[in-house]
């Protein structure tokens, strides 16, 4: 079942990617890089995959974590990469560990850090990590009744998984009363908004730190910089991203060393002390202000669009560093001194209701990195299938140098509506 072709299957490296984002096209784009570099065979596999990754392997259709465990075994996969954090929070990692799978991502216990943010919260005070004023609770009545006497705006979140929407700033009490029975009566978020955080609400800029965690050291990627609303200067609905740029020009050296001993360093001891090392990813969404650098979210897998712009950086062979981590042994990350743009395209009306099955024209013109985030094959056709369509990436010396080169070359992609901001970068 499931088994593609087992011949000489010893001659070459095969690595499965479960995933059908920019994010899953990005990570293979960047481990066929790297073997390309090194002149060794490689065979890549992703389940469900799209368009793009249909370029670089074979993309496998298969839902249940069973099967993908039973496929990874029958094709003798040498590493499982998984990018979505669905599957991660519901244990594909367990399950594929017990076969003695190699598999980089966290087991199911580490990952309710994203699953769950009521967790989160709580991880993050019992070890000092630094973090915005809280409270949790599993019923509307007394988190409304908490909302009385606090100070606006506030934050109300759904503590499960939102798919990035579950977060509402809320001006005033009334804002924030409805907020709450949006997520826990009307199910804004469905089973998301069993719980509900309430935070204090923080001023500053925003920073997205990508890290590679090997169960004893957290090593971090260079800082990014997303772009979440829909609209231009950051107005409008939130979305998945609307693009990202790495390094982040705002994020000092000082701000980073913030980061590693107030953060990073105490999530790393309170990671092993409650026994949640693993082989995977950290994201860490810092919100840095005139009192210093708080640890807003953790996300236990690489971020959307943050890996399509800071994985073109990346000097390392991924593969190495993947299982070194897996094997608990020490690496560092290196990364160019260059700077990268990523601008989204996404189908018109997203992210609310939008019509799919748009061609894509113009791909074969691209020259820089370009990742499918939404659009499958229909024949010989690439057409839309989701909200986020394309990710285009400009590298160049300066930031500059890098927004006119993702610029120029989104100019040459087109699809039916398709929408893009066109500030990406200016900060």
């Amino acid at each position: 079942m499931n088994e593609i072709n087992n011949t000489n299957h010893k001659s070459h490296t095969r690595i499965l990617i479960i995933g059908s984002g920019g994010r899953e096209h990005a990570i293979g784009w960047k481990f066929a890089e790297d073997f390309k570099a090194k002149e060794q065979d490689l065979e890549l596999f992703f389940i469900p995959g799209n368009a793009g990754t249909a370029q670089l392997g074979t993309n496998v259709s298969i839902t249940s974590i069973e099967s993908m465990k039973d496929f990874a075994k029958e094709n003798h996969i040498d590493l499982t990469f998984v990018g979505p954090e669905a599957e991660l929070s519901v244990g594909i990692v367990d399950t594929f560990q017990k076969e003695n799978l190699n598999v980089f991502g966290p087991h199911k216990a580490a990952a309710q850090l994203e699953a769950s943010k009521a967790f989160a919260k709580d991880f993050m005070d019992k070890y000092g990590v630094k973090t915005a004023k809280y409270k949790n609770f599993q019923g509307p009545m007394l988190a409304i009744d908490y909302l009385k006497n606090q100070e606006y705006p506030i934050v109300v979140k759904a503590s499960g998984l939102a798919a990035g929407k579950g977060v509402i700033i809320c001006q005033d009490f009334e804002e924030a009363k409805q907020a709450v029975l949006d997520i826990m009566e009307d199910k804004t978020f469905g089973d998301a908004g069993n719980e509900v955080v309430i935070e204090e609400y923080l001023e500053g800029f925003e920073a997205s730190i990508l890290s590679f965690f090997n169960g004893k050291k957290i090593v971090p990627f260079v800082s990014a910089k997303d772009h979440k609303k829909i609209g231009e200067g950051e107005t409008g609905l939130n979305t998945g991203g609307m693009g990202v740029i790495a390094p982040n020009p705002l994020f000092t050296d000082e701000h980073f060393k913030l980061f590693e001993e107030e953060i990073m360093e105490p999530t790393k001891c309170g990671l092993i002390k409650e026994g949640l090392d693993f082989a995977g990813v950290i994201f860490f969404g810092l919100m840095i202000t005139t009192k210093g650098v708080y640890l807003l979210e953790y996300n236990l897998r690489m971020g959307d669009p943050e890996t399509q712009t800071t994985l073109p950086l990346l000097e390392n062979d991924l593969f190495d560093v993947v299982n070194k981590a897996i094997k608990g042994e020490n690496f560092e990350l290196n990364f160019k001194n260059q700077h990268a743009c990523c601008v989204v395209m996404v189908s018109g009306g997203y992210p609310g209701n939008y019509e799919k099955g748009y061609e894509v024209r113009g791909l074969e013109n691209v020259s820089c990195p370009t990742f499918i985030a939404g659009a499958n094959l229909s024949g010989d056709k690439i057409v839309t299938s989701g909200g986020r369509v394309i990710n285009v990436v400009g590298l160049g010396d300066s930031l500059e140098q890098a927004r006119e080169i993702a610029y120029e070359n989104i100019t040459k992609i087109n699809f039916d509506y398709e929408f893009y901001r066109k500030d990406i970068g200016i900060v």
